[in-house]
């Protein structure tokens, strides 16, 4: 655990043994690139960043770095965001899900999905350790990261197998509200980022599986509340986004939509082509989200 002003980071696993989905690879798999981006994970793991006690609100947000269900965009989609959420009262969780390029490593779908579901439900089971409130925890992804978060918010009811060994897998993992920076949702043609889609599901996913993994097509009432920031020239066709939002409005569900004209893709908080006004646009909505 660490405070946002003492960034040593720790790693924890996630799951207590082997981490189910797919066999562990051979020790030492695990890389780190040029800027933080790390690949073959290993063991899935989780880093705690809390904010000072006289700061605290209560919330928590679990955050999903982005990079195309291959690599793990850890500093400016993963710290970046956590040391951001701490100087504001918030504590983040990162989270180091399984990801590879590697087809051998059989990471494809659930695997991520169950690494973000249990770590959801970590965090409400050490709420009261970290001085969290267990009605007050988010998530947030970015691209690729940002599919893995929207899965998380409108798929909290799937069943797995792999699921329900111990205690922490008893907690809930239906997120209380949920950040979607230029996110992947749809898993079909011809909205959907190629790359993502052949990481999470395979060359050529069935049908009937990228539509269950488009999700736009699985909000519902009990979606919780969602902010979401493309570009018009995003990569990941800003569409992606609009039809998340239209499926919350189509819903009830409350849903703040910001799209810039350009930016990208991939700039998290401070990038080069970042739009200066998104991570004010954030902290307010925040503050409607996290505070009495």
């Amino acid at each position: 655990m660490m405070s946002a002003t003492c960034m040593a980071e720790e790693w924890v696993n996630l799951w207590p043994g082997a981490a189910p989905g797919a066999p562990r690879p051979a020790a030492g798999s695990e890389k780190v690139q040029d800027g933080g981006r790390m690949t073959d994970i290993e063991v899935p793991q989780f880093s705690v960043v809390l904010p000072e006690k006289s700061k605290a609100t209560g919330a928590a947000v679990v955050i999903f770095p982005g990079g195309g269900y291959t690599i793990l965009a850890m500093d400016h989609e993963g710290r970046a965001y956590a040391k951001w959420l701490a100087e504001r009262g918030i504590a983040g969780i990162i989270v180091k899900y399984r990801v590879s390029g590697n087809d051998a490593f059989k990471y494809g779908y659930p695997v991520p999905f169950l690494d973000a579901r249990r770590a959801i439900r970590t965090v409400r089971a050490n709420a009261e350790k970290w001085g969290i409130d267990p009605k007050k925890v988010g998530v947030m992804g970015s691209s690729a990261g940002g599919h893995l978060a929207s899965l998380c918010t409108t798929r909290f009811d799937d069943k797995f197998k792999e699921e329900g060994a111990d205690a922490i897998d008893q907690k809930s993992c239906r997120p209380d509200f949920s950040i979607l920076v230029y996110p992947v949702i749809s898993m079909e043609p011809p909205l959907a980022h190629g790359g993502s889609r052949k990481r999470l599901l395979g060359a050529e996913p069935a049908a009937d599986l990228a539509r269950h993994c488009s999700t736009d097509q699985a909000v519902g009432k009990t979606t919780p509340r969602t902010f979401l920031l493309t570009t018009s020239d995003d990569t990941v066709d800003c569409r992606n986004s609009l039809q998340f939002a239209m499926a919350c409005r189509a819903n009830g569900v409350p849903a703040e939509l910001h799209l810039f004209p350009k930016g990208g893709h991939g700039y998290g908080l401070s990038g080069a082509t970042a739009p200066p006004a998104w991570p004010g646009m954030l902290e307010n909505w925040l503050k409607g989200v996290t505070q009495p």
